[in-house]
This record gives C-alpha cells, structure tokens and sequence, in this order.
C-alpha cells in the first residue's frame, strides 16, 4: 500500500486516526497575497522589537528587577508566539502546501494555545504589579520579589504547560472517519475536534477550561485589581501624585485593550450573530499578531528606565568604539 492509499491509521477497529489534515483558511480571499506580505513585515518588526527588548534588559543591570522580570517574560512570549504561529501560516497559503501531518497539527495546536495563553496570563501578573506599586508602595519592594515574580512566573508556565497538554492529548482519542478540512488559518482546537465522528465531550469541557483561564479569569482578575487601584487612586489628596500613579497604568490597560478586545468580540459575534468565515479568520490572526508587535513599543520603549538604559547602553558603545582605535595605535608604537 502506497503512501497516498494510507489515508488513516485504524486502531483496534475503533480509532482512525488521520495521515494528514486540510487547512481551508483564506479561501476566496482577493488579493490575500497583500495580507500574507503584511503579516510577514508584522512578523520581522515583532522579532525585532522583542529581541531588542530582550537584549536591552539582559544588558542593562538596572533593569535586573522583578518588574522587568516580567516584562522580559512577557517580550519572550511574544517573541515565541508569533514564531509559533506567523511563519506557518505564511508556509502554509503563501506557497500553497496545505495539507498538514496529524503529529504536526497536535504540535502547532500546542504551541498557538500555549503561547497565547501566556500573553494572557502575563498582563495579568503585570497587573498584580502595578495593584501593589499603587495600592501598597510602602511595601511594594518586599512584596514584589524577584523570588516572588519568578516563582509566579513558573506557576504560569507549568499551569499552562499542562491544561494545554491535557486539551491536546484528548484530541489523540478522537476517531476521524471521513472530513478532513479544519475552516481555520490553523490547527485550532473548536474546528479540528468538531471534525470528529465519536464522542467529544470531554473536549468540549478542556475547551471551555481553557477558554476560562485564558480569558474571562484574567479579565475578571484585572478588573478587579483596577477597581482596588481606582480606590486607592481616590485617596490620594494631591492630583499631581494621582496622575502620575495612573500614567503607570495607561500602557498596560491599553495591553489589555489591545490583547482581549479583538478576541473577545470576534467569538461573541460568531456566537451571537453570523460572521462571515474570512472575516473571523482575518481578526482572528490579527489577534493572534499585533499585540506581540505593539506590547515591546507601548509597554517599555516608550518607558524612561527603558530609554535611559539604552541611551547608556548606547554610550558604552561608542565609548568603547572610540577607547579600541586608541588601544591599537598605541599598541602599534610598542
């Protein structure tokens, strides 16, 4: 039997696993070559801007903080997450290939969710930052540890790590007898287990789980910890100190604006009305995308530590490019 005949794998006369998978995303798109150019150009800028970012706090020693522990976790996620997903999907449409392995789908799948849901997750430790550099200064440094980011930040990571493993492992005990196109611009998990000819409510529940700790617990999180600082703003007697407390807050509620306003309204206007398919797919990537291009710019080069420690970073540079040619020429005349 050839490779092309093997269309599945049946175990036990029970489960048929797929050979491979079809991705029907960007179908009928006019012109979609202009989006795939502008998601490549979205996807180098995202790589530099972390990188930089990235670079820029590993460099810079007064940046070795616990609030930048988190800024770094959350440059790295971004950097992650785009590379999981924007080359694949460009791979994918831009040179036509696909058709998909069922090994790779479960992996792309992994990786999308998992990388996401730490974006979410970590606007909400950046959240917990600031709720305790308003609402408890004085304390603010004994609170907000390095051991403590770190040990929230593993947290994160493993929670993650494994309900988004358990969501992927249950796809594994799912029979697919016939239809093989997932409607998506990837290997999402609603489109490839409703593709399924068995028994998927244990799916549907990982989903909704998932779909909980990702986005309506961080939301309700957050809200929570900007109504604690919305008190303790209104306390302060001086507007000047009041000001100045919340343009700390601006850049990452527009994060989260940035982050969940665009995810949470394309799924209930699929829920609550009909979205036409190219369209979800559209705002779906462009979720799934800008954020980690804009989170680098918005968050911390815009920040004055930030700026200070390159402008320094910036000065060693050219001090020490100045200091070499001098080294050498003295070095010539011994």
């Amino acid at each position: 039997m050839g490779a092309d005949d093997k269309a599945s794998t049946i175990f036990n006369n029970t489960f048929v696993r797929p050979a491979k998978f079809f991705l029907s995303g960007f179908s009928n798109i006019p012109d979609a070559q202009y989006y795939y150019v502008f998601l490549c150009f979205v996807y180098i800028m995202t790589v530099l801007g972390n990188v930089f970012l990235l670079l820029v706090i590993y460099l810079a020693k007064t940046l070795h903080t616990a609030k930048y522990m988190i800024v770094f976790n959350l440059a790295l996620t971004d950097l992650c997450g785009s590379t999981a997903l924007i080359p694949k999907v460009l791979d994918t449409f831009l040179f036509d290939r696909r058709e998909i392995v069922y090994e790779a789908c479960l992996s792309y799948m992994f990786f999308v969710w998992f990388f996401a849901g730490l974006q979410s997750l970590s606007l909400v430790t950046m959240a917990f930052d600031r709720f305790i550099a308003i609402c408890f200064p004085l304390r603010y440094h004994s609170i907000v540890t390095k051991q403590t980011v770190a040990l929230l930040l593993l947290f994160v990571w493993s929670f993650l790590a494994t309900i988004t493993a358990a969501t992927v492992v249950l796809i594994d005990r799912l029979s697919f007898c016939s239809y093989l196109i997932i409607q998506s611009f990837y290997c999402d998990h609603g489109p490839v287990y409703r593709l399924a000819c068995n028994d998927t409510s244990l799916n549907i529940i990982m989903a909704y789980v998932v779909l909980t700790s990702v986005v309506f617990v961080p939301l309700i999180l957050i809200a929570l910890t900007y109504v604690c600082i919305t008190i303790a703003l209104s306390r302060i007697a001086s507007g000047v100190e009041r000001l100045k407390a919340l343009k700390t807050c601006t850049s990452h509620l527009i994060l989260v604006a940035i982050f969940f306003l665009p995810l949470v309204g394309t799924n209930l206007a699929a829920l609550t009305s009909y979205i036409h398919p190219n369209a979800r797919i559209v705002n779906s990537t462009l979720a799934h995308t800008i954020p980690s291009l804009l989170n680098p710019i918005i968050y911390s080069l815009k920040t004055e530590e930030v700026l200070n420690s390159i402008r320094k970073l910036f000065k060693n540079i050219r001090l020490r490019n100045r200091l070499i040619p001098k080294v050498d020429s003295l070095s010539l005349l011994y």
